[in-house]
């Protein structure tokens, strides 16, 4: 039965009830549901608006229904009009008039404000908890590959040399402020808007403090209208989330390549791929795809929450009925991306020496080469140009930097020794790049020792 009947003569039209009720996306909220009823209720006794006869009736008639819809007793019913509802009458049904008290001096309004602000605490918490171990995957990976030197990349060419493991520390790095944003929305969300009722509060003498305290909020809503309007928090999860999948997308681009043949860096794990249905020969990055496609499903769930939101006028709106549905929708995309991914970096096998290969054959040690010239007293500018001659040399004739040989340097320019070749080396490169950020080993180390301590 609809809460708001008593006003009307006529039935709900089967078609209407069906488009107004939401009961099959927001039921997943019957605990926070229940647990703030019962803080509600708490109150109320407290104030001596309901009696402590009623108030232990309704919280332990709604401890029961949480118990029996945990353990399957209780089916939530999907011909009701949304969780709150079905609560509320499932908890009259088992006790009686007591069970219609349990609503005074309180609005939807207010109510769906509060599950929807619980509900999202807990998320966020497990949002951040699952970043924390893709975090540790990544490290873990990362100190298994500090001297594992590959080719650096900028406009997707090759660009200077690098370790495997300070290319897995940047997404680290990313994903330590994807937490960093989450903990600051997380402060968004831990606010409290019981007690504002469906717009103007009410005339009752609420403790609206000791029902922060009850259900752990850090602070409560300061203007009633704002306090049953306000989805500045949904969104800006949203966006988080949004900026999350961005990360994941990248990630999974690379993965993609890299486990193509024209890369062939890295091989995925049999239990993290799939083939073809007619050609035999294919291993297929289906994970690292998926995650990319499902990056524009959570994007359009911000810009849906956006758009609901900008020309909505004070107070609540129904239109506000069609946040949970994006936000439920986005974490459960960011949750099923990040566990899928973990064992995937787990499970995956670096190839080192075609990555070592692929560094000395893109000449990505030519700025070390200019760099001794300059060293030795040759202007950088002329350093650089007779550099780029000796690459165009070298690819003339199917040749490293360091197959060359020192008489043919010489024929190039009298500064060139054989300490050259220390110089140009891969590892000479990786080493000396020790500044803090850098690739160099002992510079990824203090990272990830930075990293963990974070986590």
């Amino acid at each position: 039965m609809e809460l708001w009947k008593g006003r009307f003569a006529k039935e709900l039209s089967p078609i209407t009830n069906n488009f107004n009720q939401s009961i099959g996306i927001d039921k997943r909220m019957y605990k926070v549901d229940i647990e703030g009823s019962i803080a509600h209720t708490k109150m109320l006794e407290k104030q001596k608006i309901i009696t402590k006869e009623d108030q232990k009736q309704i919280e332990k008639g709604l401890k029961e229904i949480l118990k029996e819809i945990e353990e399957g007793k209780t089916v939530i019913n999907s011909n009701s009009e949304d969780i709150h509802t079905f609560i509320e009458e499932t908890l009259t049904n088992k006790i009686g008039d007591a069970g219609k008290k349990m609503h005074t001096a309180r609005s939807r309004n207010d109510q769906v404000a509060l599950d929807i602000r619980m509900y999202l605490k807990e998320e966020t918490q497990d949002l951040i908890l699952d970043l924390k171990k893709l975090i540790k995957s990544l490290i873990d990976k990362a100190k298994n590959n500090l001297y594992t030197i590959m080719p650096g990349y900028t406009h997707m060419q090759r660009a200077q040399p690098i370790t495997f493991a300070h290319y897995l520390m940047a997404y680290v790095e990313m994903f330590l402020r994807d937490i960093t944003r989450l903990e600051n929305t997380y402060q968004e969300i831990n606010v409290m808007p019981l007690g504002s009722c469906a717009l103007a509060g009410t005339t009752y003498d609420l403790d609206r403090e000791y029902v922060k305290e009850e259900l752990g909020f850090d602070d409560i809503t300061y203007n009633s209208l704002d306090g049953v309007s306000d989805r500045d928090f949904v969104i800006d999860l949203e966006s988080n989330l949004s900026i999350v999948m961005m990360h994941l997308s990248r990630f999974s681009e690379e993965m993609v390549l890299w486990c193509s043949w024209e890369f062939k860096f890295i091989e995925l794990d049999d239990s993290y791929s799939t083939g073809s249905s007619i050609m035999p020969q294919k291993k297929n990055p289906d994970i690292t795809e998926l995650i990319r496609g499902k990056t524009g499903r959570v994007y359009g769930n911000l810009i849906q929450g956006l758009t609901m939101m900008k020309s909505l006028p004070l107070a609540y709106n129904k239109d506000m009925q069609e946040d949970k549905k994006a936000i439920f929708d986005s974490i459960d995309t960011v949750k099923a991306c990040i566990i899928t991914l973990i064992p995937m970096i787990d499970t995956m096998t670096i190839l080192k020496d075609n990555m070592e290969l692929a560094a000395k054959k893109g000449f990505i040690n030519a700025t070390d080469c200019a760099d001794y010239l300059s060293k030795k007293g040759m202007p950088f500018r002329d350093a650089y140009k007779l550099t780029g001659e000796i690459v165009k040399y070298a690819i003339d004739n199917d040749k490293v930097l360091d197959t060359i040989s020192i008489e043919k340097y010489k024929e190039f320019s009298k500064l060139f020794e054989d300490d050259l070749y220390d110089e140009i080396s891969l590892k000479t490169c990786i080493e000396k790049r020790n500044v803090i950020g850098g690739p160099a080993p002992e510079a990824v180390k203090k990272e990830i020792d930075i990293a963990l301590k974070k986590i």
